[in-house]
């Protein structure tokens, strides 16, 4: 009989795909950075306990292409600054990704707020532009020109926040009490340069970063860098305390709490 492709794999095929994914070779993308003060009641409004904010009310965007063979991706993300257990980090509110592998990939196994998005990197001469989109709407705009290169970074190590979990069948809150999860990223940086430029955040109702304005502008820098991550839970969190939030998530948060219509498949 021919295989049945939906069967069950063997333990041999198994092991070749998890040896396969650890001997990743570097990837590389390029991408734009900004990071700017926002309102601090704004900032801290967002982060669900016990994520609590820093000393300073900032919020970064990240847009890049990365260079998969014969698969390039776009990928963004717009985090918050944000703090748990005596460790800094970032806790991202929306991820764009412009394919669905990139997208499953961090939503199931780390609990990343990524969506199926439109990612923009460009760049002609000096000029460079960045911009996230979804719905089509352009809710994020880095735009400006490199105004001289910068010094290469040491590697450096980054945390981000997540908030693993799976909403209830019945639609009542949780199937367990969700997790949450430090992924921490080792980065290099083979090319840095600044950007001179502004940041333009616009009103959707499907992805409100505008809620985030810039107040004061840190930096823009376009890189190249290479980054890999290993994530940990660290503490299973109230459901209770995490449910106001978990429109950040969703589009339409209703979807998770009416269920499947009677009769759908």
């Amino acid at each position: 009989m021919a295989r049945v492709r939906y069967g069950a794999r063997t333990e041999a095929e198994i092991g070749a795909a998890r040896t396969a994914s650890s001997r990743l070779p570097d990837i590389w993308s390029t991408g734009v950075v900004a990071v700017w003060e926002s309102d601090p009641d704004a900032v801290a409004a967002v982060l669900p306990p016990p994520l609590k904010p820093t000393g300073r009310p900032l919020v970064r965007v990240n847009i890049s292409k990365v260079d998969l063979p014969g698969y390039p991706l776009g990928a963004g993300s717009f985090a918050v600054a944000a703090a748990h257990d005596g460790v800094e980090g970032w806790y991202p509110l929306v991820m764009p990704m412009t394919h669905e592998r990139a997208l499953i990939g961090g939503r199931e196994v780390f609990g990343e707020p990524k969506k199926l998005g439109e990612v923009t990197v460009e760049r002609d001469g000096l000029v460079v532009r960045a911009a996230l989109a979804r719905h089509g709407i352009e809710f994020v705009e880095v735009r400006g020109a490199v105004s001289g290169a910068l010094p290469l970074p040491e590697p450096t190590r980054k945390t981000d926040f997540y908030f693993k979990f799976l909403p209830a069948v019945d639609g009542s809150g949780f199937d367990a009490d969700p997790v949450l999860v430090h992924c921490v990223r080792n980065e290099k940086v083979r090319r840095l340069e600044r950007i001179t430029g502004d940041v333009v955040l616009r009103e959707s109702m499907y992805d409100p970063v505008a809620d985030l304005p810039v107040r004061e502008l840190v930096g823009i820098t376009l890189g190249e860098k290479t980054t890999d991550q290993k994530g940990r839970v660290v503490e299973r969190v109230s459901g209770q305390a995490l449910l106001p939030y978990i429109h950040q998530r969703y589009d339409d948060p209703q979807q998770i709490l009416d269920g499947p219509p009677e009769g759908s498949v």
